[in-house]
C-alpha cells in the first residue's frame, strides 16, 4: 500500500527534530505521537501512522535516532542504550508541540503510543507534559528511562505478552501497580501464547495476527474514548 504521509521537521528545543506525519482523509482528527521500537523509524512504524490516519487520527512518529535504522538486533540494542535521553525528551516535547500546533489536530491533548523502547518513552512523554492525554504502552522497556509519576495524569492502556523475555508478566504487573499507586487510571492486558513484538507484522518470527487485531481494536477504542 502506498504511503499516505510525509517526512517532516519540527522544532525540538534549540534543534530540529524530524519524523513522519500521516493525516486523515477527513482533514482533521485527534493527534497521536507514535514512538519507535529499537530498530528506529522503520516502515513498520510508518505503517502504524498510516493505519491511525485511516482511522481518523493525525499521527506523528518522531525519528529519535535522527535517520539511523537497523535490522540487526545487536546494533539495535546499542542504538537504544546510546540514545541520549535528554535529547529524546526534547524531541518528544517538540513532537507534541508540533502535533498540537498542526491545523489538522483536534483537541487540547494528544495520545502517545509506543512499542518496546517506544512504549516506555510513551510513558516518559506523559511524565514530561500534561498535554499528553492518553498513553498506549505496547510491551515497553528501556532501562535508562526512569519515570517520575508525581505529575502523571494520563490514563494508560498497557498491552503485554505472556511469553515476553524482555518484559515478563511480572514486570508488567509491577508497572501497573506502580501507576495505580500514583493514582493513574490503567487498563492492562497480558496476552497468552504470544511473544514480545507480537504487533510487528514485519517480523514473522513473533507476529501474531489474531492478537495484533485484538490489540489494535482495543487501542483504537481507548484512544477514541480518551481523546474524543
Amino acid at each position: 500500500m502506498a504511503r499516505g504521509g510525509q517526512d517532516v521537521t519540527f522544532d525540538a528545543g534549540d534543534d530540529q527534530g524530524r519524523g513522519y506525519l500521516a493525516l486523515p482523509a477527513s482533514g482533521d482528527g485527534p493527534g497521536v505521537i507514535v514512538l519507535q521500537e529499537w530498530w528506529g523509524l522503520v516502515d513498520a512504524i510508518r505503517d502504524v501512522c498510516d493505519r491511525l490516519a485511516r482511522e481518523g487520527f493525525v499521527a506523528l512518529a518522531p525519528d529519535l535516532y535522527r535517520g539511523t535504522t537497523t535490522t540487526d538486533s545487536d546494533a539495535a540494542s546499542r542504538l537504544m542504550m546510546d540514545l541520549e535521553i535528554p535529547r529524546a525528551a526534547r524531541d518528544l516535547e517538540g513532537a507534541v508541540s508540533a502535533l498540537l500546533g498542526h491545523r489538522a489536530t483536534r483537541g487540547p491533548k494528544v495520545g502517545a503510543l509506543g512499542f518496546c523502547m517506544g512504549g516506555q518513552l510513551a510513558l516518559f512523554a506523559a511524565t514530561r507534559s500534561a498535554r499528553v492525554g492518553a498513553v498506549v504502552d505496547f510491551y515497553g522497556v528501556h532501562p535508562n528511562v526512569q519515570l517520575d509519576l508525581s505529575s502523571f495524569t494520563a490514563p494508560v492502556l498497557g498491552l503485554f505478552a505472556a511469553n515476553d523475555a524482555f518484559v515478563p508478566p511480572e514486570a508488567a504487573g509491577a508497572l501497573e501497580s506502580e501507576l495505580r499507586a500514583a493514582g493513574v487510571r490503567t487498563e492492562f492486558t497480558v496476552y497468552e501464547g504470544v511473544d514480545h513484538a507480537f504487533m510487528n507484522d514485519a517480523r514473522p518470527d513473533v507476529y501474531d495476527a489474531a492478537t495484533a487485531e485484538r490489540a489494535w481494536g482495543e487501542t483504537l477504542a481507548f484512544l477514541r474514548r480518551e481523546l474524543g
